[in-house]
């Protein structure tokens, strides 16, 4: 169990990585916009897409230290 729950989280940071860099990646494209296409449709999606992508991201690190407390909680035991 333990071990599977190590590997969950080895998982989970590279997949807050891979967020990460797509979120990064994606604003940047918004920031280098023209000031003429701020404010149209084409913004306003990219930003939901990168608003998104945040929450994603959030939701794997919650995921993440809800694993790190199991793993804890099972080095307590042992202890």
């Amino acid at each position: 169990l333990y071990d599977r729950l190590q590997t969950l989280n080895g998982h989970l940071e590279d997949m807050k990585g891979e967020i990460e860099d797509v979120k990064d990646e994606e604003q940047d494209k918004l920031d280098n916009m023209p000031e003429s296409l701020h404010g149209g449709e084409r913004c306003e999606a990219m930003q939901t897409a990168i608003d998104a992508l945040d929450n994603a991201f959030n939701s794997l690190e919650t995921a993440f230290d809800s694993i790190q407390d199991a793993l804890d909680e099972i080095d307590n035991a042992k202890a």
